[in-house]
């Protein structure tokens, strides 16, 4: 009898290429959490590979006893429970560089979008209305007349910091780590409030642990200037969307950009919904064709892991 090939169910989207390299080598079945099928096809898995709304957590192990690896295709892991994949004996493995030049890309993007004004031609246009744009369609500052602050100085932080260094904007940061100082990009470290009191843009790059949950809460947002502009690609649940929706309808002046939401996707309670100077968008950061591939591409750690068990 032919060896049994291990089976390995996805549950969310994935790039073609890399699940079609999977399926040579595996039983592949791509099957939603909500999908009657799943509790049959979970409780026969040697693994998982899942994206950002399938929840791993001691629920979910204890119905897949075959279990040995689950790959996230992607960089946080905050839906998963690592304790319990650990004391279940599940190797996790995921792909943290994946989307940072995705991310990075479209953090500049929204600032492009809330710092230069424009307008785009679709037909022959007159004197007087071409005038009156080039009179009214004024950026009211350059980059290099703004400082940058980026809370949070990892992978995406630091790249943040490097393109921000070479538009010559002032850059500064806050981490709980100690950064070397060759690997700051020309960003210098300083205390949270500094960093709260000082950014012209305050963007959001920390980690996922449950510790930062509503880091930047009302307090932060009372340290801020009232024309700041705030962008969140990290997670929903860093921020206190309600002490946010208070901030920005207080100062006119100031704007949000946010990309991640708790929840998601969010109903016609979200309390950033109907404010003229909030710009939300749907969770759309790390989609390029290249980092969706990049993090597909997990499989190979999936793959890796279940060779290892059959030895």
């Amino acid at each position: 009898m032919p060896a049994r090939r291990p089976l390995v169910v996805i549950t969310e989207d994935l790039d073609p290429a890399p699940e079609a390299w999977l399926a040579e080598r595996c039983e592949v079945v791509r099957c939603a959490v909500d999908d009657a099928r799943f509790a049959g096809l979970l409780a026969r898995a040697d693994a998982l590979v899942v994206r950002t709304y399938t929840i791993v957590d001691a629920k979910l192990l204890a119905r897949g006893p075959r279990l040995r690896v689950v790959g996230r295709a992607g960089v946080g892991l905050d839906n998963f429970d690592l304790k319990a994949c650990e004391a279940a004996g599940v190797k996790v493995v995921n792909t943290p560089d994946a989307n940072t030049r995705a991310v990075v890309e479209y953090v500049f993007a929204m600032l492009a979008d809330a710092t230069r004004p424009r307008v785009f031609l679709d037909g022959a246009i007159d004197a007087k209305r071409w005038n009156a744009m080039r009179r009214e369609l004024v950026g009211e500052r350059e980059l290099n007349e703004m400082v940058m602050g980026i809370y949070g100085f990892g992978r995406i932080g630091s790249a943040v910091a490097r393109v921000a260094t070479a538009m010559e904007m002032e850059t500064i940061y806050h981490d709980i780590r100690e950064i070397p100082e060759h690997e700051r990009h020309g960003a210098r470290p300083v205390l949270r409030e500094e960093l709260l009191r000082r950014a012209d843009v305050l963007t959001v790059h920390v980690d996922g642990r449950p510790e930062n949950r509503g880091l930047v809460d009302a307090r932060a947002f009372s340290l801020m200037r009232g024309t700041v502009i705030f962008i969140n690609t990290s997670r929903g649940f860093i921020v206190d969307a309600g002490a946010l929706g208070a901030f920005m309808r207080g100062h006119e002046r100031a704007m949000a950009l946010i990309d991640v939401h708790e929840p998601e996707p969010f109903d016609a309670s979200y309390p950033l919904l109907g404010l003229k100077n909030v710009h939300l968008s749907a969770h759309l950061a790390s989609g390029t064709r290249r980092a969706k591939e990049n993090m597909s591409w997990v499989v190979r750690d999936v793959w890796r892991e279940l060779e290892g068990a059959k030895k």
